[in-house]
């Protein structure tokens, strides 16, 4: 039977008392682990001497990059050299005292360092394993090489995304989004992988290991494509283009008829309701270029605003096109409190919360990036009971991996 669970303050974090030892590097994994450390986990971030090579990317400002704080703001980073066999006890040590372990190394790496789920899971039969891998732990392609690019092209969505551009059928060049929305998706299912782990354990009493892919997670984003791949459309689904306006960029998503027509109505289209090619959606449809061109014809000679007011106010989606630098600034993401501060070696700067808040519970990013190995030796005392020569052997064979430099 298990054990009551403890009282919680209603505005704790959901996460509160939940330990995560963190293998990972790059994105997805790091992502997926910020998530959880913003949910109240206890997050430590196990690191090679060198440090995740996200430290060393652009936007850097004193030599400490602001692209790794935005993804491991709030965790504990602790370096061990994990090819030493004293570095692998010491791992093996803390796993009693873990609830969740997060990696995102090619299948079968962990295994061969002694630490894969079968492992650890002797070790402590609580715990949730979750591993995030390109094209998952089994199955022919699971050992190929993937980052997200890799997979987006793989899944389908970059040939999508061009075809969407106005090209008709194959493009002759591949789109290359250059944003790496597969590790982003990636990171997300698995914070619910765990998550639901976490929550099915309260029953059973027991952890399990969650396989998380890239392209699993980017299918997951195309429901149409997906559906249309196996059953072709006889047309192109038609696409709201970008409308140019007199000083820039225009979205107008009237997706719904009563909004197309509340748009016809707002930019007074003359007679439109007697013309078969406005009238209808089918008819609409039809005749889609057409009509965008008509509705470009109206805001091309206007300003940005004036469309926005204009259309905006018969009840119509639209936006301007916005920099991320404007986005940010927005008076909305001001209101709803989105971007937190937080601090590395360099100073402040701001990252996004999560994208929910709860009414009874703490959510929020940790306020601190740590240096590289900033908690090794505390972690290594407080978790895996090292102290004396064992553990100054230790912090030296960590010191020996350092290059020049770092």
């Amino acid at each position: 039977m298990n054990e009551p669970a403890p009282h919680v303050p209603a505005t704790a974090a959901p996460l509160a008392g939940i330990r995560v030892l963190d293998f990972s590097s790059m994105m997805a994994g790091p992502y997926a682990t910020r998530y959880l450390a913003d949910l109240g986990a206890e997050v430590i971030k196990i690191e090679a001497p060198e440090g995740d090579y996200i430290r060393q990317r652009e936007p850097l400002r004193e030599g400490c990059s602001a692209y790794f704080g935005h993804l491991n703001a709030g965790k504990r980073s602790v370096c061990l050299d994990l090819k030493d066999a004293a570095s692998v006890a010491a791992v093996k040590a803390m796993v009693p005292h873990a609830d969740v372990v997060m990696e995102n190394f090619r299948p079968g790496a962990m295994q061969r360092l002694g630490l894969d789920y079968a492992t650890l899971a002797a070790i402590n039969p609580r715990l949730v394993y979750c591993s995030i891998s390109g094209f998952g732990q089994t199955g022919p392609d699971a050992e190929r090489p993937a980052y997200a690019q890799i997979v987006q092209a793989a899944s389908g969505y970059e040939l999508a995304f061009a075809a969407y551009q106005g090209q008709e059928g194959a493009p002759t060049r591949p789109a290359n989004t250059a944003i790496f929305i597969a590790d982003v998706l990636g990171a997300l299912y698995a914070c619910n992988g765990v998550l639901a782990a976490l929550q099915q354990r309260q029953a059973s009493g027991r952890g399990q290991h969650v396989d998380t892919t890239l392209i699993e997670g980017m299918l997951n984003l195309m429901p149409y494509e997906v559906q249309e791949a196996q059953f072709p459309a006889k047309q192109r689904r038609p696409v709201y283009p970008p409308f140019q306006a007199a000083d820039g960029w225009l979205m107008i998503s009237a997706v719904s008829p009563r909004n197309f027509e509340a748009l016809l109505d707002a930019i007074a289209v003359p007679g439109w309701r007697d013309d078969p090619m406005f009238a209808t959606d089918r008819g609409r449809q039809q005749h889609w270029d057409a009509v965008m061109a008509r509705v470009e014809a109206w805001t091309s000679p206007r300003t940005r605003a004036e469309c926005e007011r204009v259309i905006g106010g018969a009840g119509v989606p639209i936006t301007a096109y916005r920099t991320v630098r404007e986005a940010l600034a927005g008076e909305q993401l001001q209101h709803r409190g989105t971007l937190a501060t937080i601090s590395d070696g360099a100073g402040d700067y701001r990252v996004p919360n999560l994208p929910f808040k709860l009414s009874a519970g703490r959510v929020a990013v940790g306020p601190h990036v740590p240096a590289l190995g900033e908690h090794t030796e505390a972690v290594l005392r407080e978790l895996a009971g090292l102290s004396g020569e064992a553990l100054q052997a230790v912090l030296a064979v960590v010191a020996r991996g350092r290059r020049p430099g770092r």
